[in-house]
């Protein structure tokens, strides 16, 4: 397959001298920084420009993406195992007493464009050269390859594989700074001192979630201490800086404090999430309008995300939170990534996966769609478990032979059919979320001329 040219304005640095042998060339030495000013016809060369703003052509073997052109950049510098450009010397110092496990990743000083990862045995510490190949991905030993820096540290988290052993305890860099910075741009910042925390309402992967009050409004605010990942906190809150959409829960504010425990403050949705509320209310007291509505706000944020192009990955009732007027409103973007920058993960929610990504790591709006129909059935189950008494293991081979939920009790045919449609084994073949919300506007209008 070939590689995505790297667009205009993309900041590299020379891994190899150049001295050029035309006058069209551009000579660098190593470690100079390019500017790509356009691809050309050849996928061998590009047309950059220099520090001082000469222009020419340049071999895309002798280059790389800076460390500052990487996407994510800004996660990353907000990564605690990350130290940026420190020495091998300095490295062995903050790994020092040495530790098993015991890790940090930092630019590399010899290759330049590159990282290494400083991993701590019980009497030494070993340096990994990580390198950034051509195609944009990262590896140590040119068998397993990764998109980015997180997801790599990530898979050598659960399985030491060739590494002298597994990485266990990152060393930690201070980040409150770094967290204020990426966030006060974005007039996200808020002032610890003006919280007034009440009460613990939920827990998550954070740590607990609270009920606090904000210059006499409640609000919710997620904890997380620093002695856990930083990179699930920064993943969510990214994500929700970038959307705004009345059926997604509105991000308030970032709180980061100086002993580098972080918050996300978020509106407080007083009823509580979907899979709760549809638990504990039941048929007796829930209407078959209740329902609609709640199907119907979720596919709206839904149409929403498909528009800013945003896989949700975890769509399901419980990450949905009612108001007080039992709006409801996605939540967790834990695992929301935008379409351009999808990579694995190994924390599926399998039963609300749809088969590609279970099987092949394939997430698309096609695979919310899966996701969608999955908590429809949620809905007009009132709560129960999908694919009741089915080990999780026997999901996918079931889905890929054809099984599907059978409808639950007093479930409109009609919806149903909405539920089998973004079910349907071809990812191709299943609804955009955009003419779900018509179908589901359709049914909505028969249902209430047979009341």
């Amino acid at each position: 397959m070939a590689k995505t040219p790297w667009p205009k304005g993309t900041e590299c640095v020379a891994t190899f001298s150049f001295k050029g042998s035309s006058e069209h060339h551009l000579p660098f030495n190593q470690g100079d920084v390019l500017t790509i000013i356009t691809a050309t016809e050849d996928p061998q060369w590009y047309i950059a420009k220099n520090a001082e703003g000469r222009k020419g052509t340049v071999p895309s073997s002798h280059i790389q993406k800076c460390v500052a052109s990487v996407e994510n950049c800004s996660e990353l510098n907000l990564m605690p195992w990350f130290h940026g450009k420190i020495t091998r010397l300095q490295a062995e110092r903050l790994l020092s007493p040495p530790k098993m496990g015991f890790f940090l990743v930092r630019e590399s000083t010899n290759h330049p464009g590159d990282y290494t990862l400083c991993l701590s045995t019980d009497d030494n510490v070993e340096h990994y050269h990580i390198r950034h190949l051509t195609n944009s991905k990262l590896t140590i030993d040119d068998e397993t390859y990764f998109d980015n820096l997180i997801q790599l540290v990530e898979h050598y988290k659960i399985i030491a594989d060739g590494l002298c052993t597994r990485l266990s305890t990152p060393k930690l860099e201070q980040k409150t700074v770094a967290v204020q910075d990426e966030f006060l741009r974005g007039g996200w910042v808020k002032n610890r001192k003006d919280f007034v925390l009440q009460k613990v309402i939920g827990r998550g992967e954070f740590g607990e979630v609270m009920l606090a009050e904000y210059k006499g409004n409640k609000v919710a605010v997620k904890c997380l201490k620093n002695n856990a990942t930083a990179q699930a906190f920064i993943a969510e809150t990214s994500v929700q800086m970038k959307l705004s959409h009345a059926n997604l829960v509105k991000l308030l504010g970032v709180i980061a404090e100086e002993d580098g425990t972080l918050y996300i403050v978020t509106e407080y949705m007083r009823k509580g999430t979907l899979l709760d509320y549809l638990r504990s209310r039941g048929r007796t007291v829930l209407t078959s309008v209740d329902l609609s509505n709640f199907a119907l706000d979720v596919c709206e944020a839904m149409v929403y995300l498909e528009s800013q192009n945003f896989v949700h990955r975890d769509l399901a009732a419980r990450n949905v939170l009612l108001s007080e007027k039992l709006i409801a409103k996605v939540s967790d973007f834990g695992l929301t990534k935008k379409v351009s920058s999808l990579e694995d993960t190994n924390k599926l929610p399998v039963k609300w996966t749809s088969p590609e990504a279970l099987k092949e790591k394939k997430f698309s709006t096609k695979s919310d769609v899966w996701s969608y129909g999955v908590l429809l059935w949620e809905i007009y189950s009132f709560g129960r478990m999908p694919y009741p008494k089915v080990q999780l293991k026997d999901v996918g081979p079931l889905l890929e032979k054809g099984y599907r939920m059978p409808i639950p009790d007093g479930c409109p045919e009609a919806l149903y059919d909405i539920m089998n449609h973004c079910w349907h084994l071809d990812p191709d073949s299943r609804p955009t979320f955009y003419l779900l919300k018509d179908s589901l506007l359709y049914c909505e209008d028969v249902l209430r001329t047979l009341l």
